[in-house]
């Protein structure tokens, strides 16, 4: 039988290549619903090519565009946020794959825990603002949260059929991004233009800003931290220039296993999609001949803050990753918008996390305003630079 999928950030990078995915294997899954924020001409096209039960697009002002252009489709027409965190619950829907960007990502990927559904998530926002409130959700409506981002992927497929409470610590990998090795003085004038050329992943903006920061990796060791029920003291970063391999997993008996591949979002967005079994691809195989040299480093946390503010965050728990979180996505689109330095944005989520209020046990309600105080606080910060 097909998977009923709904796509939630269809027109993004990680949504364009899971359709991708299904081209390849149209005997395996049906669409039942795409979602957008803003690129109206993509996701007609996406609605055209794919005719799903229903679209949504999150920008209220595109909705007379794109229901015009589907008129004459068996396709229904939504618009706005709300839209998009409650067509997640459609009977019809088997998968949830959660794409969608940043903060916008948790009420929906919520809705579709509370709705029992199953969730591939590559949008790790959402465990990091609440992977307590998230993980507790997922438990107690025995959904699956099934990890898309490749390194998560990566320590997944290193656990199956290892025995609970055999994991001695896990290593995320990191390419280290466009900046490895560089001095603080050579990164004083690094530009959007040179902060966008990620040396191995082709990735959207904001992903790519943050893991040419490494706020990205950041951000990964939190979501594992309520991936795989873990301690911040077991999750360790790793500098993997080749990003060939994905990530790994030390057991209590000193052995460990990695997962390796070429960088290619679409093998986990695969396995996730079609998990428990293994499905053959035409994807590119990795040629050992092709990498000679397979190099490991530690990461500089002194010139890349970020990864020590969200260590920090981390040890804190509470609300204090949300605040980093919230903090981060302005100080990114400030440095999106030449408003700020790159070297500066670290400066933001440090001040942030400072300033904002501090809530030790927080509820869904707790983490909206947390978010909200620490935007304002970015904002305001940046704007007095």
């Amino acid at each position: 039988m097909k998977k009923n999928l709904a796509i939630l950030g269809s027109t993004g990078s990680i949504g364009t290549q899971a359709l991708d995915v299904l081209r390849n294997h149209p005997d395996l899954f049906g669409v039942e619903v795409l979602t957008a924020q803003g690129n109206c001409d993509l996701l007609i096209s996406q609605a055209i090519e794919f005719r799903p039960n229903a679209v949504v697009i999150g920008n209220e002002h595109c909705y007379l565009k794109l229901s015009e252009a589907l008129k004459k489709y068996p396709v229904k027409v939504f618009a706005g946020q709300d839209a998009i965190a409650q067509i997640v619950e459609m009977e019809e829907i088997d998968l949830v794959l959660s794409a969608l960007v940043g903060y916008a990502g948790l009420k929906p990927t919520l809705n579709a825990i509370r709705a029992g559904k199953h969730v591939a998530l590559a949008n790790k926002e959402t465990l990091v603002i609440a992977g307590d409130l998230v993980m507790s959700e997922a438990r107690r409506n025995n959904v699956m949260v099934l990890p898309i981002d490749s390194e998560h992927s990566a320590i997944f497929q290193c656990l199956a059929g290892e025995p609970h409470g055999s994991v001695e610590k896990i290593y995320l990998t990191a390419s280290g991004g466009p900046f490895l090795g560089k001095t603080v003085d050579q990164m004083k004038n690094i530009t959007r233009e040179d902060a966008l050329q990620h040396p191995n992943w082709k990735m959207g903006n904001k992903i790519t800003i943050d893991s040419a920061s490494m706020m990205n990796k950041g951000l990964e060791v939190i979501e594992a931290r309520w991936l795989f029920n873990l301690l911040p003291e077991q999750i360790d970063v790793i500098i993997h220039p080749q990003s060939v391999v994905h990530s790994m997993v030390q057991f209590v008996d000193g052995s460990i296993k990695a997962q390796l591949g070429l960088p290619d979002m679409k093998l986990p967005i695969l396995y996730a999609l079609t998990f428990p079994q293994r499905v053959k691809s035409g994807l590119p195989r990795l040629n050992f001949a092709d990498f000679p040299q397979l190099t490991f480093e530690a990461p500089d946390t002194k010139l890349f803050r970020n990864l020590s503010l969200a260590y920090d965050a981390l040890r804190q728990g509470g609300n204090m990753p949300c605040i980093l979180n919230a903090a981060n996505e302005i100080a990114v689109s400030a440095f999106l918008n030449n408003r700020l330095s790159f070297l500066a944005m670290p400066d933001v989520v440090e001040y942030c996390m400072k300033t904002a209020t501090f809530i030790a046990n927080p509820g869904y309600d707790n983490y909206v305003e947390s978010h909200g105080e620490a935007m304002k606080l970015a904002d305001e910060f940046i704007l007095h630079l």
